[in-house]
């Protein structure tokens, strides 16, 4: 056979090129031989022939019958178990080689290796299983290829019948039809039935048939799911029997009495029981899209299979299934709407979740039956390649043995490890794998909790990128910009509108599966996941359980699921704040939560509350943030992981938080508060000092992160930019309510407050300013309501975050600038204006700080803003502190000093305001002035850009007016009808007038001062008009209200002025220093009207003006004060000079300068001349030009003028009749005015007399001496009087009295060179001089004053502060001087016809006959000497005149009156002062001879013209003068000349001589000076006999001194009386005195004896003359003569 076969060979080889192919048809024959050698049983032979068979084979020259004879050959060789595996590899090459083995001869070959495979041998055995499994998938792989031949020509496939012959299979092609009948008695074998095809099986195990089914699943699922015969086969039998091969399982119970079920029950058996799970496993991962409702069954009992009491090997194949499923989220979502989806379905994904968390909880809940007690090494060696994850774990190092710590779980005392199981995302089983064992392993403690918490990882993760995954595609996809992510239920109803495409249904599909499917899982996952978290002790642990919760929130939160995100953000909340803290928002969720609690098959999951004896590293304490202070919590490192992830999520996520911001913030406001995060700048949190809490203990390991965590909260806020606008609102709410909540515990308390919220909200604020406006409002509102928080530091931080903001807004670069965008400027700028109304000190000082950066930064950019700016530093009130007033003051100083220019000038009014009240701010007196000074610089600057500003406004103002009009109401401002710039002035001048009546007098008068020099030097840009309200409005208003206040300010005394600042006597009380501000203004309002007298007076009430202004001066000038009165005067004075110059140099030249063309020059040379400081270059003309236009100044007439003069006049009369009309009473506060008062009233007559002394008439001039005489009988007090006079010996004038004498010379001069009419006023005149005159003898009483003479009063300095006693002035010179006024006065008008009807002559002798009278007893002798000169002066001139009218009898009531005087004077009834020296005496002596000549020469030898009587009263008194008989006062040695001997001896010979003259007319005459004669003759007889009686008698006794002086004088009267006798004519002397002459001789001859020395001498002087007398007798004529 073999032979022939070799011949056959070499044959074809011959024959055929393609050898191979020929071999193949002649196989049968090529083969015999070797089966022939494989017959004989022979093992050499057999093992040659095997092997040349399989090189046949693997050549492919094999045919079809060839084979079937080979497995004939091979299946005797295996009944004789001979050469199996070479049998068995034989069997091998023959099915891979080629496709020519089928049917009956696979099936065969087949049960030829099954059979093989359950010998005795071992390795026969393994080879034989392994070959099968081969041959099975040879089987399948054939199917494939011969799908891949036939693709091209798919023709339908006949629907399956449920047929019962299973073995017709008609339709299939042959590969497909072997696999089919191959795979269907695998099942009947797995199902201990007999199989069909397979025939001459003899034994099968259940496991190998469950791997190979297995195996065929896995390898081949496009064969089932192609041809629906093996669909059917899937359905009607593979699930059937799962299904019944696991009830033994799924009846099992762990720890089950077997009394309780009659039946015994069948124990789960490991091998099958894990074999039909991964049979499972691969249905649902392959055919589930075929087996729906199977599926279901299946996942129910995999759910079963994890009860508590199942066993534990159970427990973890089946956790290990469950991971397979868990890591295909595709085919999760298909569960999900396969069953969750629909209605009357089981919720298998639910199931599937909320089963892993049972199970978890179980393990914690019951020991598990692994070792609890394990010790870590025992562990150690059980876990297998834990190792790896115990590397990951911190490797701490055990006190006790040097063990490391295995990562691992811990909950209420139970400990589980945790197993590093499987590399994440894929699900390698330990269990599924162990094909190879028969008893159940013992599981490793820890192995089903790490593959359960696997499972939930990969859960999680798997769901979580594949739904994103979509959700970013749906997202590209669609067209709509609406934002997804935000809305999501809005954005897909936007979808539908746009368009019902299939694109947005398919959306709606796809989301509608999303959400139930994270709705289906969220509660299991929480629940299981927040355990877990609790339990967990490693920090890679928890750091995945965190991502998981953290990519679930998220996710919820993109599908806009607001419960489960909230749970989930919850959860992590939780795990970041110690064990049981109490946080509101948190428990309220939870209760929530837990109120639903999911049930899971029954059992309820608790969200099972975290246990507090966590073995955790505590990282940090700290003090918890609440009302009432708790102690201390503790921190763990979880927490802090906890709060990583929490930043992490928040910064990631931000935009599909929501509402659940409120969660995030307010949980990490706890954590900042625990571990003492303070705000810094800008808002970032940095870590506190340590003295902040005193409580808080941080250790190093969180020191070093808490940098990084306060950089991820700081980085979580900025990327809050990135967010749209809706969860930019739904942030800044969660701040705000967060804050609101912090501001409600802060009350009442100064605790340090939490600032997280303001701290947060102004980092949000800052970096969102691109957008500002959207949250503007509500974050601005929130502030200020922070701002007004009553513990300090809250209130503080929301001024900082509110300044910060609005800083930062004006800084930013908006887009359009500002500039352009006015209303968000004003936007920005509002809250800092709202700030005004909070009163707290602190808030106005960073409100103000704000307002100062501000200007220093943007204040030229702040426009239409400066109104808020300005109004925030109006807004400070006097009583808010000094700080605050004077941080706004450094505010307004700033826009002053810098930015008025730029600022709109509408806006200019308020700067004035405001600088104004600053001004009236009375806590800094240095401020009120600098306000002060700050108004004058805003002056100026209106000065210097007035044309700019005039423009602005008044463009402004038309449009205001346009404005008003459409409204119809009246435009309404201040000082409405004045120009806009005239107002702007006007509300300047009004602040400072406000100013000028200020409480503090320094302000008053710097503020005074500062109004007048304004008005002066600006006043000129103010149109005429408005000059009217200058005057009334500002001006007069002023003064009213300083009159009001001077006259009923306190007298009380001020001790001091505040600090240790003396006050001078004369400011230390109010009243006094509302004197000098009355002064002040008084003053200025006069110079206004001085200088600006040409503007004011064309206005239409001038004269009214004039006539306030004159009753503002009376009244001042009347006020009781002297320093008030004497400035009204001079005020008075001021107002009066004005007129005529301005008046006079303007007459010439306005008009020409208006309306001839003459050059301006001429005006501006006026106006220098002038001299007026204020003019800048304009000249009067051109200024009257401006004012009036075109018509030439209204020059006002005169008449208007003579008003003007005599309301002046008026005035002054008023004003001097009451202030020198004496008081009624009298008591130590009589007021009396002071000199220069009195002084500066009298000067000022003169003036105004020039400008009326045309109308003066005779009542007025009576007026006027009222006044002088009052004036000049005011006493002066005595502390005063060493200034006003020096010295009361000296002749010297006061200034008072100057002045009254200067007004009457002003008045005689007017007189003199007046009218006719106004002649008659000289006597008037001559009255009051003399009632002045009278003053030198009786001082004038002032009322009923007490007043001393000068001399007695005391105003030494010892007394100084005594109480000011009255001092009458020495009224001496005064008098004396108005004598002489008298006399030169009547030397220039005795002949005036007035004078002398008017007696004025007699007046003046009436008057000097009283200091005449009074002589040695005058004050002054000075005055009796110049009376006397005045007379003789007045009679030389008088006389004469009054003899030219003697026939009118004008002057006979003179002559009396003059005789009077002359007696009393030459016979005065004074005796000389005893120290009167002798040549005074000898001086005073010739005085009065002068009289006696002026008589001798003026009146006697006119005797005929003038009244008897006189001449007959002149006679009597020489007569009386010439015997003057001795005064007894005299000493020896002056007697003779004491005598007045010259005296007697002229007035003597004047009688003499008057007697004897020879113009005797009448006889009456002659008798008079005869009986003078004898009567004197008499006497002389009479003395000279006594004397020489008693000289006889007295002896050597010397007489009397009298008698020896009257005797001499006897003596000398008689030589004196011969001596005239003789030269008298001889007719005129009687014969009868001759005798009596001569008579006396002999007496004389008896007086010869006399001892008396001085009498001798006499004698001999009278006797000598006698010798005359010795004639001859008569005879003798004539010899006499020789």
């Amino acid at each position: 056979a073999a032979e022939s076969g070799i011949i056959k060979v070499k044959t074809i080889a011959a024959r055929n090129t393609d050898i191979l192919a020929a071999l193949k048809e002649n196989s049968s024959e090529v083969v015999q031989p070797f089966l022939m050698g494989c017959g004989t049983k022979e093992p050499k032979i057999t093992q040659l022939c095997l092997a040349a068979i399989q090189r046949l084979m693997s050549h492919e020259v094999v045919s079809e019958a060839a084979a079937g004879n080979i497995i004939n050959m091979l299946w005797q060789l295996m009944e004789n178990s001979l050469e199996e595996l070479k049998l068995l590899q034989t069997v091998l090459v023959l099915l891979t080689t080629n496709t020519v083995v089928h049917d009956e001869a696979l099936s065969k070959a087949i049960v030829l290796c099954f059979r093989l495979h359950f010998t005795k041998d071992n390795i026969t055995n393994n080879t034989a299983a392994a070959t099968v499994r081969q041959v099975v998938t040879v089987v399948f792989e054939r199917v494939v290829a011969e799908d891949e031949r036939y693709k091209d020509t798919i023709d339908q496939p006949v629907a399956v019948q449920g047929n019962s012959n299973r073995r017709s299979v008609s339709t299939l092609k042959p590969c497909a039809k072997d696999a089919y009948m191959l795979f269907q008695d695998l099942c009947q074998l797995v199902n201990a039935d007999a199989p069909y095809w397979l025939v001459g099986m003899t034994e099968m195990t259940r496991t190998f048939g469950l791997e190979l089914l297995e195996s065929v699943l896995n390898d081949f699922p496009q064969v089932f799911l192609q041809h629906q015969e093996f669909s059917f086969l899937l359905k009607e039998r593979v699930c059937p029997l799962v299904i019944k091969l696991f009830s033994p399982n799924i009846k099992f119970r762990q720890g089950s009495s077997t009394s309780s079920s009659p039946a015994p029950v069948e124990k789960p058996y490991f091998p099958i029981c894990m074999r039909l799970l991964r049979v499972v496993s691969v249905l649902i991962k392959q055919f589930y899209s075929l087996l729906v409702t199977e599926c279901e069954i299946f996942l129910s009992l995999l759910v079963k299979f994890l009860d508590a009491d199942k066993p534990q090997w159970l427990r973890a194949v089946a956790v290990e299934s469950i991971h397979r499923l868990c890591v295909q989220p595709q085919l999760l979502r298909s569960f999900c709407q396969s069953y969750d989806m629909k209605q009357h379905s089981t919720k298998v994904f639910r199931d599937i979740v909320n089963a892993l968390g049972s199970f978890i909880q179980s393990l914690f809940l019951v020991p598990s039956t692994g070792n609890t007690s394990a010790t870590p090494n025992q562990t150690g060696s059980n876990a297998s390649g834990n190792a790896g994850s115990a590397q990951t774990s911190p490797g701490v190092l055990g006190i006790g043995g040097g063990a490391t710590v295995l990562p691992a779980f811990e909950y209420r005392g139970t400990w589980i490890p945790i197993l590093n199981v499987t590399v994440q995302g894929s699900a390698k089983a330990t269990y599924l794998e162990m094909l190879d064992k028969v008893e159940p392993p013992t599981i490793p403690e820890g192995y089903a909790m790490s593959v359960a918490f696997h499972c939930l990882l990969d859960l999680v993760r798997g769901i979580t990128t594949m739904i994103e995954g979509e959700l970013g595609e749906a997202e590209t996809v669609s067209q709509t910009t609406a934002e997804t992510t935000s809305l999501p239920a809005q954005s897909s109803e936007q979808q539908d509108l746009q368009s019902v495409s299939d694109q947005s249904e398919k959306e709606l599909v796809s989301r509608a599966v999303w959400e139930e499917m994270v709705n289906a899982c969220w509660c299991g996952l929480l629940a299981a996941l927040s355990l877990l978290l609790d339990a967990s002790t490693d920090e890679a642990a928890t750091e995945n359980i965190l991502k998981a919760e953290l990519t679930m929130a998220a996710l919820c939160g993109r599908l806009g699921l607001v419960t489960s995100r909230d749970a989930f953000i919850t959860a992590i909340c939780k795990g970041s704040l110690p064990p049981h803290y109490a946080l509101t928002v948190l428990n309220s969720t939870t209760a929530a939560l837990s109120s639903k609690s999911y049930s899971i098959q029954g059992q309820n999951v608790q969200m099972i509350s975290p246990s507090s004896e966590s073995h955790q590293q505590v990282v940090a304490v700290g003090q918890p943030l609440a009302l009432q202070p708790q102690g201390t919590v503790m921190l763990t490192s979880k927490n802090i992981q906890c709060m990583r992830t929490l930043l992490n999520l928040a910064h990631c996520h931000g935009a599909v938080l929501g509402t659940s911001w409120q969660l995030v913030l307010a949980t990490l406001q706890h954590l900042v508060w625990i571990l003492g995060l303070k705000p810094g700048v800008g808002g970032a949190l940095k870590p506190g000092r340590a003295v902040e809490g005193p409580s808080t203990v941080l250790t190093t390991a969180v020191m070093t992160d808490l940098p990084v965590i306060s950089n991820i909260l700081s980085r979580l806020f900025e990327s809050s930019q990135y967010l749209d606008d809706v969860s930019l609102h739904h942030l800044i709410n969660a701040l705000c309510s967060l804050s609101l909540e912090a501001m409600d515990m802060a009350y009442g308390n100064n605790k340090e407050p939490s600032l997280f919220a303001v701290a947060k909200l102004l980092e949000t604020g800052l970096v969102n300013m691109h957008r500002i406006e959207i949250l503007w409002r509500p974050l601005t509102g929130h502030l200020l309501e922070v701002c007004q928080h009553p513990n300090s530091r809250m209130r503080e931080w929301g001024a900082e975050a509110l300044t910060s903001l609005i800083k930062a807004g004006l800084t930013f670069s908006h887009d359009p600038p500002l500039s352009q965008n006015q209303r968000l400027q004003l936007l920005l700028l509002n809250p800092l204006k709202e700030l005004s109304n909070i009163s707290h000190p602190d808030i106005r000082i960073k409100q103000l700080e704000c307002v100062l950066q501000i200007l220093q930064s943007q204040g030229d950019s702040l426009g239409p803003g400066w109104p808020l700016v300005l109004g925030v530093m109006g807004a400070i009130r006097s009583d808010q502190g000094e700080s605050l007033i004077r941080t706004a003051f450094q505010c307004l100083q700033l826009v002053v000093t810098d930015f008025l220019p730029t600022m709109p000038c509408t806006c200019l009014q308020i700067v004035v305001e405001v600088a104004g009240s600053f001004g009236l701010h009375n806590q800094e007196l240095n401020i009120s002035l600098t306000s002060i000074g700050l108004l004058w610089n805003i002056s100026d600057y209106f000065f210097q850009r007035g044309e700019i500003i005039e423009k602005e406004l008044n463009k402004e103002e038309a449009v205001l007016q346009k404005q008003a009009e459409e409204k119809g109401v009246m435009l309404n401002r201040p000082f409405h009808p004045a120009s806009p710039f005239d107002c702007l002035w006007l509300c300047l001048y009004a602040k400072l007038g406000e100013l000028c009546v200020d409480p503090r007098p320094a302000v008053r008068k710097s503020a005074g001062q500062t109004l007048f020099s304004t008005i002066g030097a600006h006043g000129t840009l103010l149109q005429h008009s408005t000059w009217h309200t200058v005057i009334w409005k500002v001006l007069f208003h002023l003064l009213d209200r300083v009159r009001e206040s001077s006259t009923t300010a306190d007298k009380e005394k001020i001790e001091s002025g505040g600090g240790n600042i003396l006050i001078h006597h004369s400011r230390d009380t109010a009243e006094k220093q509302w004197a000098e501000t009355w002064v002040l203004t008084l003053a200025g309002v006069a110079r206004i009207f001085n200088t600006r007298r040409y503007l004011l007076q064309p206005l239409g009430d001038f004269s009214q003006a004039w006539d306030v202004l004159l009753d503002h001066i009376q009244s001042a000038a009347l006020s009781k004060n002297n320093e008030v009165s004497l400035a009204a005067l001079k005020s008075f004075q001021e107002i009066l000079q004005i007129v005529s110059p301005v008046r006079d140099s303007e007459k010439p030249d306005t008009p020409p300068a208006i309306n001839v063309s003459v050059p301006v020059v001429v005006g501006t040379t006026t106006a220098t001349s002038l001299g007026r400081s204020f003019m800048r270059t304009d000249s009067i003309g051109e200024r009257i030009g401006r004012y009036n236009g075109s018509e030439p100044p209204v020059i006002t007439d005169e008449i208007e003028d003579l008003n003007l003069w005599w309301a002046a006049w008026n005035s002054w009369y008023r004003i001097g009749s009451e202030s020198t009309r004496p008081p009624v009473t009298c008591d130590k506060l009589t007021f009396i005015p002071s000199q220069p008062f009195l002084t500066a009233l009298i000067q000022i007559f003169p003036a105004l007399y020039q400008h009326i002394k045309t109308g003066f008439s005779m009542d007025d001039l009576q007026k006027l001496g009222v006044i002088l005489h009052g004036a000049v009988s005011v006493p002066i007090s005595s502390d005063a009087s060493p200034f006003i006079l020096p010295s009361y010996t000296e002749a010297v004038l006061t200034s008072l009295q100057e002045a009254v004498l200067t007004a009457l010379d002003v008045l005689q001069k007017a007189i003199c060179v007046g009218s006719e009419s106004m002649q008659i006023m000289y006597p008037a005149i001559f009255d009051q001089l003399l009632a002045f005159v009278e003053f030198s003898c009786k001082p004038p009483q002032y009322g009923q004053l007490e007043t001393k003479h000068i001399a007695n009063a005391k105003y030494n300095q010892i007394q100084l502060f005594a109480p000011a006693e009255w001092v009458a002035l020495n009224y001496v010179p005064f008098a004396e001087r108005s004598l002489e006024v008298v006399v030169d006065l009547y030397q220039k008008t005795a002949c005036h016809k007035a004078v002398v009807t008017e007696k004025v002559l007699q007046n003046i002798i009436k008057t000097l006959r009283i200091p005449l009278s009074l002589k040695y007893s005058c004050p002054s002798e000075s005055t009796w000497k110049l009376a006397v000169s005045s007379l003789l002066k007045v009679l030389s001139i008088g006389l004469p005149v009054a003899r030219q009218h003697a026939s009118s009898g004008k002057f006979d009531s003179m002559w009396p009156e003059l005789a009077n005087t002359f007696e009393d004077f030459l016979f005065t009834k004074s005796t000389p002062p005893d120290n009167l020296s002798i040549q005074e005496f000898q001086k005073n002596e010739s005085i009065d001879v002068e009289v006696v000549q002026l008589i001798s020469t003026e009146i006697l030898p006119y005797a005929n013209f003038i009244p008897k009587e006189f001449v007959g009263q002149i006679m009597t008194m020489l007569n009386k003068g010439s015997i003057h008989s001795q005064s007894s006062s005299f000493t020896e040695a002056e007697i003779d000349i004491r005598m007045r001997e010259e005296f007697s001896k002229v007035c003597f010979e004047t009688l003499l001589q008057f007697s004897f003259s020879n113009k005797v007319t009448t006889p009456q005459e002659g008798y008079i000076s005869r009986m003078a004669l004898s009567v004197l003759l008499k006497r002389s007889q009479d003395v000279l006999h006594r004397y020489i009686e008693d000289e006889r008698l007295s002896g050597k006794c010397p007489l009397p001194r009298q008698q020896v002086t009257e005797i001499i004088f006897v003596l000398k009267a008689v030589s004196t009386l011969i001596d005239s006798l003789k030269k008298t004519q001889p007719e005129n002397v009687d014969a009868n005195t001759w005798a009596q002459v001569i008579a006396l001789y002999p007496t004389l001859v008896e007086c010869i004896t006399c001892s008396s020395s001085e009498v001798c001498s006499a004698l001999k002087e009278a006797l000598v003359p006698f010798k005359d007398f010795m004639h001859p007798p008569a005879s003798k004529v004539q010899n006499g003569e020789s």
